[in-house]
């Protein structure tokens, strides 16, 4: 423990420069007389680090010194390898930076850790976009990273569903999030989400603007989706599941076995008509209970349906 903990002083002092031993303490969670004897030891070892006392005060390393060591362990080094997402940095501009870098990191790895990250590079492929869907077409893609990164004001032309479709929209935009291989930009002032790929034209600003202190792109997102969640599935069916049935869609079926061993559950549902469908799909393994006026479509096509196939047409055959 005694190591890593060395380690991690040397590269929070690296990477932030001056700190003072209340900081480092605070940032390893251990004390701060922990703390000074780590630093005692460090310069016993031959590391050019010194103290500046003063209210100003604080640990430092000799300017122009750099350590090789990386202090990444097996596991730390197999994510590294694992979270770079070749597609995504690609789109963003950003695929001859992501192998430059991960080539640098390989190298500077001891021979160990290396391998370990070259079996996690072949055995691992994080493909985003999920199946039957063709990958959305985001032409504005690097001009909406470029705006995010310096904080510029974006003017474009977004295609919306409600009417007028195509609407102009000031952007001043947070962030971005890549979801089931499509591209979001979380946007002010609201904020809001846009899909990127419904940008039709983008004009670029000089105008800056001032990113919201304490804006959490990860907790925001969060909250974006629960909340979409519950705005899209507003309605609830009461239905019978035949044992083994899984539901078309990822949902957590909550509910107690009949005397049969059918499931009852209430099931969370977008509209009656997309339900419709949904439950159509499972055949005879569901039964509607509630809604009536879902049961009822239901029945109607299952009727119709019965008298269309009951009415062969097929020729040959008994």
């Amino acid at each position: 423990m005694k190591s890593a903990r060395l380690v991690s002083i040397l590269l929070l002092l690296q990477t932030r420069g001056r700190m003072t031993a209340a900081e480092l303490a605070a940032e390893l969670e251990v004390s701060v007389r922990t703390v000074y004897r780590d630093v005692e030891a460090l310069g016993a070892a031959g590391v050019p680090l010194y103290g500046d006392a003063g209210h100003a005060g604080g640990y430092r390393l000799l300017d122009g010194y750099r350590t090789r060591l990386t202090g990444l362990t097996t596991d730390e080094a197999e994510a590294l390898f694992l979270a770079g997402a070749p597609g995504p940095a690609a789109e963003l501009g950003l695929g001859s930076v992501l192998a430059a870098a991960q080539l640098k990191v390989r190298a500077a790895l001891p021979r160990e850790l290396r391998e370990h990250a070259d079996r996690v590079s072949g055995r691992f492929h994080l493909d985003a976009p999920g199946w039957y869907a063709d990958a959305a077409e985001a032409p504005y893609l690097p001009a909406v990273a470029d705006a995010v990164w310096n904080s510029r004001v974006l003017h474009v032309l977004y295609r919306r569903w409600a009417e007028p479709t195509d609407v102009q929209r000031r952007l001043e935009p947070y962030g971005l999030v890549l979801k089931a291989g499509r591209w979001y930009v979380v946007a002010g002032p609201g904020p809001r989400t846009f899909r990127v790929d419904q940008i039709l034209e983008l004009a670029p600003s000089d105008e800056e603007f001032t990113r919201p202190d304490g804006f959490d792109l990860a907790a925001y997102w969060t909250r974006y989706q629960r909340d979409f969640h519950d705005r899209l599935y507003r309605g609830e069916a009461l239905v019978r599941l035949a044992p083994g049935t899984t539901l078309p869609r990822a949902v957590r079926v909550d509910g107690h076995a009949d005397e049969e061993g059918w499931t009852v559950a209430r099931v969370p549902i977008e509209s009656v008509e997309r339900a419709h469908g949904e439950f159509l799909g499972l055949g005879a393994a569901v039964e509607i209970l509630e809604p009536a006026r879902l049961r009822a479509m239901i029945a109607a096509t299952v009727a119709e349906l019965a008298e269309r196939y009951g009415n062969s047409r097929a020729s040959g055959g008994d």
